[in-house]
């Protein structure tokens, strides 16, 4: 099972101090995060696409292909690439050329984003935003599997005789998770392609979560892809750490009263019980993360929330030594144990290639 964190690439003022980093600053601390969290031991790093104040992540392989030079192991992830308004050909290319920078650490999460206005920035229209996702992800499945594509759809003008590149690395595309808040209609199309299902896992309840990923598995296996519980399955969740719960709970208040996204609603104890954000100490959050697969079943990759609100780099970085140091390790030992043999691990590029070796 993989363990990571993800970031929405937020901006925010930090309500304790009154500081708002600069665009610079972020970016800067958000590289030495995802080396961190290398050296603490987690397994991915994964990266929100965004076009609009207040985020700074318009661009996430280069960013992501600045943190492959400076890290060795860490897998590199998106949260969430742009299915709707990028345009399939190039997404082909720039992520087939961050597989080949990377060595293959790299594996990518389509999603159509929760920002409504980018659909016209990039002369799309939000009412089409399933069709589009749809037609752009069969387009971009298509250019990495095929040296030479023809093809017409609606949404943008016919390919003939078309090669992306780079070619993928090895023979062997990045592989693909698709991330939904509420869409069960994400659920089939990661479920018909045999891909990985993430779900957000921040907002919502978790009886919402559960029928989600059960409408994936339940898609995955008519589809033949294998048994509902050999479905890849991720998750996200966010978590914030003190060794003592109470200096936790103290700690993280004003940054749940202010951020942006759910602050001045319900309060941090109603979001808490209401949905998977845990506030706490270690032991808590590895109580409440063994619990998810009470209702989602066995799972192959934890994702969690660690660098928003506005906390200060150095909560951040302490915040991970907790994860890695006291949280991953015992989630590592406990995932294992309870998993049956034949569900599988998360893929990666050498997974896939191996598979492929078989095949052929």
């Amino acid at each position: 099972m993989q363990f990571g964190i993800f970031t929405v690439s937020d901006v925010t003022t930090d309500p304790t101090t009154g500081h708002t980093p600069t665009d610079a600053e972020r970016i800067k601390n958000v590289v030495t995060i995802a080396k961190h969290a290398e050296e603490v031991g987690l397994d991915v790093f994964a990266l929100g696409e965004h076009h609009n104040e207040p985020f700074f992540s318009s661009s996430p392989t280069t960013t992501l292909a600045y943190i492959a030079a400076r890290t060795e192991r860490l897998l590199l992830s998106t949260a969430t690439t742009l299915i709707t308004t990028n345009d399939p050909v190039k997404i082909a290319e720039d992520y087939a050329m961050l597989q080949h920078l990377s060595d293959g650490r790299v594996d990518l999460m389509m999603g159509r984003g929760n920002t409504g206005p980018v659909y016209p920035w990039f002369g799309k229209d939000i009412r089409a935003g399933i069709p589009l996702a749809v037609e752009n992800y069969a387009l971009l499945h298509k250019l990495w599997r095929e040296d030479v594509v023809d093809w017409q759809g609606k949404f943008r003008t016919p390919l003939q005789s078309f090669t992306s590149i780079p070619r993928p690395l090895d023979g062997v595309p990045p592989f693909v998770w698709h991330g939904s808040i509420r869409s069960p209609e994400i659920a089939e199309q990661a479920a018909y392609y045999g891909d990985g299902f993430f779900a957000n896992h921040i907002f919502w309840p978790k009886e919402h979560t559960q029928r989600m990923v059960g409408l994936y598995r339940q898609r995955f296996a008519h589809y033949g892809h294998g048994g509902e519980d050999q479905a890849i399955v991720g998750l996200g969740g966010q978590v914030f750490m003190r060794k003592n719960s109470q200096d936790a709970v103290n700690e993280f208040r004003p940054y749940f009263d202010n951020a942006p996204v759910y602050g001045h609603g319900p309060s941090m104890e109603e979001f808490t019980a209401e949905t998977p954000l845990t506030v706490g100490s270690p032991q808590q959050v590895i109580d409440r993360t063994l619990g998810f697969r009470d209702y989602v079943g066995d799972y192959q990759r934890q994702l969690f929330l660690m660098d928003h609100a506005g906390l200060p780099l150095k909560t951040v970085l302490e915040q991970l030594d907790l994860l890695g140091g006291e949280v991953v390790p015992v989630l590592r030992k406990e995932f294992a144990a309870l998993r049956p043999a034949h569900v599988p691990d998360a893929p990666t590029h050498e997974s896939l290639l191996a598979a492929k070796k078989v095949a052929a």
